[in-house]
């Protein structure tokens, strides 16, 4: 089935990137396209404006797991890829109050879970992934608009930006899937089990915003400090060390406050209310920043829906959508969304990729 038409693959997430390799591995003529100007999906690694040096710091997920995650740990050695442990030496600081000095904790031993790090950022991950791949693979700012599956069984997609209609003889889709739900059309038309399941599936990250202070050293771990913080004031809820492996030092925070408000604050107020709070938690060097990074990715629409403003109260249940058989299994689902396990994580968006190419090469 494989021999005149390509196997179509949308989104260029790691989960689009690792099956594209798969495919390409076992022969398998494929092509990924990318509704972005730039691969990685979630995965956001900037750079300081005019100072590289500073190192590359993660706006979307940051870490993997060795001792449970074991799919990642295998591709990152296989990939040669330099990693270093989570910084969380010294004391943990809890905000209760915005008018009480913020309580230490000594963080007993081995309480928490050894995470790992990539040098360079995890978007070294995707670069690394996707130079596996044959020159021409990837096809950026092609938004898929619509797949149709004609009554011979060939499949057919539209694209925004392409004049033509891009034959497939397969498609594998990893974007998440209430954005698959919002902005593809299908013909014949999802069964109503299969438009439920797409929905009733949360994004990951949809709803959370990053903030990344980048500063010339960690100055904190100097004053015995481990860059670990938990908040109940916010506007950041937990702050994690963001350091790269030397040199510079950063500290990155997840945020308690509601999409929403984010939204109706604007950018400059929100970024106002995080230094103040890093100022009052590790003193006036926390307002030295040499940058500060901002990704809310509930404004992101390539990542978000109005249904994932709210941001998840309880761990999701995972997995492939249900209710594809009236496509004849032309049709796949990947993406860390449909994992059975790791739902979420970088984990889980390899899981799935070798889950649908396992199911492609059984067709």
């Amino acid at each position: 089935m494989f021999v005149n038409d390509p196997v179509i693959i949308v989104g260029a997430g790691l989960s689009g990137l690792r099956t594209a390799s798969l495919l390409t591995a076992q022969g398998i003529k494929c092509s990924v396209l990318e509704a972005r100007g730039r691969i990685g999906g979630r995965v956001l690694s900037k750079e300081v404006a005019e100072r590289p040096d500073l190192g590359r710091f993660d706006l979307g997920p940051t870490w993997f797991w060795p001792r449970y995650e074991r799919t990642i740990t295998k591709l990152v050695k296989e990939l040669g890829l330099e990693t270093f442990d989570q910084y969380n030496k010294g004391l943990m600081l809890f905000e209760r109050s915005r008018n009480e000095p913020a309580q230490q904790y000594v963080m007993p031993e081995g309480n928490v879970e050894r995470s790992v790090r990539f040098i360079g950022g995890v978007q070294s991950l995707i670069d690394a992934v996707a130079a596996t791949l044959p020159t021409g693979t990837i096809q950026l700012n092609t938004q898929v608009t619509s797949i149709r599956q004609e009554g011979n069984g060939n499949i057919t997609l539209e694209a925004d930006g392409i004049r033509d209609s891009i034959r497939a003889s397969a498609v594998i889709i990893t974007l998440p899937p209430r954005v698959v739900a919002r902005n593809i059309t299908f013909r014949p038309e999802l069964s109503p089990d299969l438009k439920t399941s797409l929905v009733n599936k949360p994004t990951w990250m949809a709803a959370q915003a990053k903030a990344v202070a980048v500063y010339d050293r960690p100055f904190w771990r100097e004053i015995g400090l481990s860059g670990l913080v938990s908040s109940w004031v916010g506007p950041l809820q937990e702050i994690q060390d963001a350091s790269p492996d030397a040199g510079a030092g950063a500290l990155f925070g997840f945020f308690g406050m509601p999409a929403k408000t984010r939204q109706e604050l604007g950018k400059e107020k929100v970024l106002k209310l995080v230094v103040e709070q890093l100022t009052r938690l590790f003193g006036p060097s926390a307002a030295n920043m040499k940058a500060l990074l901002y990704k809310d990715w509930s404004s992101d629409p390539d990542t978000a829906v109005a249904e994932d403003a709210e941001p998840l109260r309880d761990y999701p249940s995972y997995g492939p959508p249900v209710g594809l058989e009236s496509w004849g299994k032309k049709i796949i689902f990947a993406g860390t969304e449909t994992a059975y396990e790791q739902g979420g994580h970088l984990e889980g968006a390899l899981r799935s990729a070798e889950r649908a190419v396992s199911e492609l090469v059984e067709l």
